[in-house]
């Protein structure tokens, strides 16, 4: 939440056009009583994308599922992982995992109303929930209700006494269960999440499963994304240097802030971009202290490139 909206999204098409790009997740709630356009629009060149919903009520996600389809997203996903107060108080989220019929329930409403895949992401199990047994348990009603996809998170969450960044981290990762899912459930698609920072890992991974998502590491270290489609599909890729990304990203922001969005909104997701290269330091600090400034255009972004051209050169000389 509050990361892969569709300014981060339209950047990283920018790096790779076969990977599936996910929305921050989005309640039934804000789609319903909310700004529905603001939440759900998105540019075309970010297809193929999917939209990320969290919510328990049959009726308000079939309501949501048919508003995706009607948008024009590739799927839907149920978020049944994320631990967040805000997220338990709501009963939606990794909280869902003690209540595998209701989600089920979700899944086959969201079936029902739409045309699109509906999938769901999970957590290997929370608090107490500690055999593998659970976790099949959560999964199966899901299964037979019509998901066929499933994106987990190898690790477990606890809903009380960490923080939703100390369940990305500390509760330790289990791949092998999340392998032994798909030697058990072959017919399902089994996606890995959690702790995969490079594209040699995501290959190993994808020898014994259907896909991995990237999460921090693509948002920290978004260059990972430039070569995903010739490492993983086979396919050229779309940049050749991340001078190119900045320069194909300026027509963007420049409509952009045409229409009133602020330069800061949408300059955040590329700080990482020159990580490990020289300047990049620079480039993340003339970022961070121009860009909310008012009327921050794009020469804020061209100055702080010039910082990484720089140091560049000195290193080559």
């Amino acid at each position: 939440m509050d990361w892969s909206d569709r300014h981060c999204r339209y950047f990283w098409r920018l790096l790779t056009r076969r990977a599936r790009l996910y929305t921050e997740m989005v309640t039934t709630g804000a789609l319903i009583h909310g700004d529905r356009e603001r939440f759900l629009r998105y540019a075309a060149a970010e297809q193929p994308v999917a939209l990320q919903i969290g919510g328990s009520e049959p009726a308000d996600l079939a309501r949501c599922a048919r508003w995706a389809e009607d948008w024009g997203y590739r799927e839907i996903n149920l978020n049944c992982g994320c631990p967040s107060d805000r997220v338990q108080s709501g009963q939606f989220g990794a909280c869902l995992m003690a209540e595998p019929q209701r989600v089920a329930a979700g899944v086959r409403a969201m079936r029902d109303a739409c045309d699109i895949p509906v999938t769901v992401k999970h957590r290997l199990g929370i608090d107490d929930m500690e055999s593998y047994q659970q976790l099949l348990d959560f999964v199966a009603p899901s299964a037979e209700a019509g998901c066929d996809t499933f994106i987990v998170h190898a690790r477990k969450a606890w809903l009380q006494g960490l923080s939703p960044k100390e369940n990305r981290e500390i509760p330790p990762l289990n791949y092998d269960w999340v392998y032994r899912l798909k030697r058990e459930l072959p017919g399902l698609s089994i996606v890995l999440n959690g702790g995969i920072d490079s594209l040699a890992a995501c290959d190993q991974h994808l020898q014994q499963l259907d896909g991995v998502m990237l999460g921090r590491a693509a948002y920290q270290n978004p260059w990972l994304l430039a070569t995903v489609d010739s490492t993983l599909f086979g396919e050229p890729d779309p940049v050749s240097s991340r001078d190119q990304v900045i320069d194909r990203l300026l027509p963007y922001l420049e409509a952009e802030l045409a229409r009133g969005v602020p330069l800061k909104h949408m300059t955040r997701h590329v700080l990482g971009l020159y990580q490990g290269q020289p300047g990049a330091r620079q480039f993340r600090r003339h970022i961070s202290e121009y860009a909310h400034r008012p009327g921050a255009g794009i020469d804020v972004l061209l100055a702080a490139r010039e910082y990484t051209r720089r140091a560049a050169e000195r290193r080559a000389a």
